[in-house]
This record gives C-alpha cells, structure tokens and sequence, in this order.
C-alpha cells in the first residue's frame, strides 16, 4: 500500500511517501520537511510534489492519505488538514486522522511517555503512554510548570517532543511527527481497510482571531 502521510501541527512542515507492507513497519520512500512555522500554506503542496518524485511515484498512485490532527495552532494545522482532503476528494481515497501526539509516541515505544510539543503562550500540547504505546491521558493543553507537577501522578519516566522545557526526564524521540510515525500509528485500520474517522482537528482552545461585533454607536452631543 502506497501512503501519502502530511502534518503541520507543528512548526515542522512535514509530507512523506511509505509503502506500508502487509507486515511489519513501514518504507519510508521519501520525505520532505522544513521546520518554518510561517510557511505550512506555501511549502506543504512543494512537498508533496518533491516527496513524491523523490520515491518515484506519482499521485494517482497513493492509495491513502495519512494526516496528522494536531493538537496545534489553528492556522498551520488547518493547512495541513484541508490540503490532504483536497487530495482525498480530488484522488477518490481515503484520508485517515492520527493525532499528532500519537505519531510522535510510535517511534518512541516502550517505558511510559510523555509527548509534548510547543503550544506557544507559555503552554504545551501533551500526552502520556502506556508501555505498549497506549494513549493513557490528553491530548490537553497546560503550562510546562503544571505538567511536571503531574509527572508522578501520570506514571511516565521518559519524554519526546518538542524540547521547550525541561521535566527532568530522559529525552527519547523525533521532535516533530514524522511520517514513518504517522503510519505507524495508522497502520492497523490502513490494513484493515476501515473507514477513516472524522477528519476533525484538535485545536483545544479557542483560536485568536474573532468575529468583529456589532460597531458601537456614537452619540453625538
């Protein structure tokens, strides 16, 4: 199976070529990433073409999409996740979620995890894991401070992601979810040919921009 993987939860501009076998990890055929986090509009459809004749393949050729869900910043994961459903609907296939956090954590298996990546405001996206790679809590979003306190109570003894903070913990681990992460943790309903879930994002907090109100009226005297 031919897999179109994409994510832009974070300031990683991510689009990967894999060909998942009928078992066992996936091939990674090709990749391409540059870590901007202004640029995810601009350089993620460049990706896609370059990741693709890198692996010799052409688009009509993929048989899923993978992408990634966040959690993340409004704008770079929604360019993410309309350009793999662009693709989806213009190719006729599948485009399966993963939480990004989940990508991140099936390249670092084993002892518990935490996941953590930059929620700017002071803050970080997380999740912690079981030893099998089991989401155990989060996605969520909270201050670095607040998260260590938590550490104990969460069971984890290892942490991945983006290095924003120190927990005091072993570092293990991509920063970004890459490709080879984004199908592993898909690979399972990939095979089974399920249906994908809703391709809804994780913002988990409002986004910044608002609606203007109504416009105040002035009195004149």
């Amino acid at each position: 199976m031919l897999v179109l993987a994409v994510d832009t939860s974070t300031p990683a501009v991510t689009a990967g070529v894999l060909d998942l076998p009928a078992d066992g990890p996936p091939t990674l055929l090709a990749e391409r990433v540059t870590v901007d986090a202004k640029a995810h509009g601009e350089l993620l459809s460049p990706h896609v073409r370059d990741a693709l004749a890198a692996a010799g393949k052409a688009l009509a050729e993929v048989d899923a999409v993978v992408c990634g869900t966040g959690p993340g910043p409004f704008t770079g994961l929604r360019a993410g996740m309309v350009t793999a459903a662009a693709l989806g609907h213009a190719l006729d296939r599948p485009v399966h979620p993963v939480c990004s956090l989940d990508a991140i954590a099936a390249e670092a298996t084993g002892d518990p995890l935490l996941v953590v990546t930059d929620a700017r405001r002071r803050e970080v996206y997380w999740a912690a894991y079981g030893p099998g790679g089991t989401r155990t809590a989060g996605p969520d979003v909270v201050a670095p401070a607040e998260l260590a306190g938590r550490l104990a109570e969460l069971g984890v003894t290892r942490v991945a992601g983006a290095r924003v903070f120190d927990f005091g913990l072993p570092v293990v681990g991509p920063e970004h979810p890459t490709p080879v992460g984004l199908v592993t943790a898909a690979a399972a309903v990939l095979r089974a040919g399920a249906e994908p879930g809703d391709l809804t994002p994780l913002y988990l907090r409002r986004p910044d921009a608002v609606e203007p109100g109504a416009r105040k009226r002035v009195t004149r005297p």
